[in-house]
């Protein structure tokens, strides 16, 4: 499958067919994704896929960084987002490009979609975003977790997940954690709204249990990845073999 990128995408790059797929999952905070992606990664691998898991802020390069800058709440909105897009195009580079070369599976808990809907909701110009992430790689299926506001404020109290960021305390919405909670996570819910059509998403509701909303994520999977279910059940090898794989 030929490389499509949201603008010009990375310089001094040729177009290249890509033998692996790139999965993104998006959902709100406390929707579910890293316990959807694991989940994901296991089943793909006991199918004999070799896969690789990566997500927002986990760039060598830009990492430490970036932690350090969320802990003092000091940079400015437009170079945070300018500061993800550096996480992002080191790991696009170094591991993301690598790894579909190779015929590998990559699963991206959060993308692009993310940084769009929290800069937006603070005010930063959506053109000048898209133009500014133009050197993303487009995924092959971009999957987003749907919940009510009600759902996901009940799941993120039982995960005792209300910090900073989840709450959006830097926006000033409330000095209720709780209340501030609510108001930021539906700005954020509006601006992922917003994006579904613009990008094709592909939208998967996350009510129900954790074994009910993989199953339907691993519905969209086997159709990008074009399997049978009778291949699934007589345990059909795909991809890169994974050492340690009994054929």
């Amino acid at each position: 499958m030929t490389e499509r990128y949201l603008g010009g995408g990375l310089p001094n790059r040729s177009d290249a067919d890509l033998q692996g797929r790139l999965i993104v999952l998006e959902g709100p905070d406390c929707v579910g994704r890293s316990t959807q992606i694991r989940l994901l990664q296991d089943w793909l691998e006991r199918l004999g896929y070799g896969v690789v898991n990566t997500s927002l802020c986990r760039s060598e390069l830009a990492e430490v960084g970036l932690r350090k800058a969320k802990r003092g709440n000091t940079i400015g909105r437009r170079t945070m987002a300018l500061f993800y897009a550096t996480d992002m195009a080191d790991r696009l580079e170094r591991v993301i490009l690598p790894a579909l070369e190779s015929g590998f599976i990559v699963l991206s808990d959060r993308y692009f979609y993310t940084i769009f809907a929290r800069y937006a909701v603070r005010g930063v110009d959506p053109v000048w975003l898209r133009k500014a992430y133009g050197f993303a790689l487009m995924p092959h299926l971009a999957m987003y977790l749907d919940v009510d506001i009600d759902v996901l404020a009940e799941r993120a109290l039982k995960a005792e997940k209300l910090g900073f960021w989840e709450c959006g305390m830097d926006l000033n919405l409330s000095d209720s954690l709780y209340d501030s909670f609510i108001l930021y996570q539906k700005k954020m819910l509006r601006q992922f709204n917003k994006m579904l059509d613009e990008f094709d998403m592909t939208v998967v509701s996350a009510k129900g249990s954790i074994p009910t909303v993989q199953q339907r994520l691993q519905k969209r999977v086997r159709a990008l990845l074009d399997l049978k279910e009778t291949e699934i059940a007589n345990g059909t090898m795909h991809g890169p073999i994974i050492e340690g794989l009994e054929e």
